[in-house]
């Protein structure tokens, strides 16, 4: 049985939407696109490399498929880790509008998301990797489904766009298993999920 390990780029103020480049996803008039990129440094490239080397398959959101499917069939250099890996891995897409996916190696998912992820978690060799895929996340979260995840925080604040972590999110306890700073500030803390939130009062233990 694999992990489910969910990667997510976020700014102090929870946005993940578009950290690789203006273009990747304007939607809802989103201006500050590749708000990551300038952090790119060589910690960062490492923990990157590190983490796509424990791939076994990726479970991708439709959005971050479409971006990620225009643009990395292009990297064919074999040394690339990141780009080895997503064009010779299994991907997964759980969507009812893609219906001729032309990366090599993807399968749509059409049924149930709970009794897919939860098969394809089974039978993966390695980690099943999700990356960006915001509102995947989220559900796979609420199922219980993920097991890991690494949230990677930027220093920089945009004021808007999507963020990870909504109103209505299910309160959910983590337990921290590692993390490290980046010389340019990035913030890359891993979780794994431990059950619901525990709850007491600094009120209640004064008075004891």
């Amino acid at each position: 049985m694999g992990k489910l390990v969910s990667t997510m780029f976020v700014t102090l103020d929870g946005v993940y939407q578009a950290p690789g480049g203006p273009e990747e996803d304007p939607s809802g008039g989103f201006t500050h696109g590749g708000w990551s990129f300038t952090y790119g440094d060589e910690d960062f490239g490492r923990f990157v490399a590190e983490v796509f080397e424990r791939a076994g398959a990726f479970l991708l959101g439709r959005r971050t498929y479409d971006i990620f499917a225009s643009y990395w069939p292009k990297i064919t250099d074999p040394a690339n880790p990141i780009a080895a890996r997503l064009n010779a891995l299994p991907k997964y897409v759980p969507s009812a509008t893609l219906t001729d996916p032309a990366w090599s190696g993807t399968t749509v998912l059409a049924g149930d998301l709970a009794k897919e992820a939860a098969a394809l978690r089974e039978r993966t060799d390695g980690e099943l990797q999700v990356h960006g895929s915001g509102a995947l996340v989220r559900s796979l979260l609420d199922l219980g489904l993920v097991d890991t995840l690494h949230l990677v925080t930027f220093p920089v604040v945009l004021g808007s766009g999507r963020r990870f972590f909504q109103e209505g999110a299910l309160p959910t306890k983590f337990r921290h298993t590692g993390g490290r700073i980046t010389r340019a500030g990035v913030s890359i803390q891993s979780y794994d999920l431990a059950g619901r939130p525990d709850y007491g009062s600094y009120i209640a233990q004064q008075h004891a």
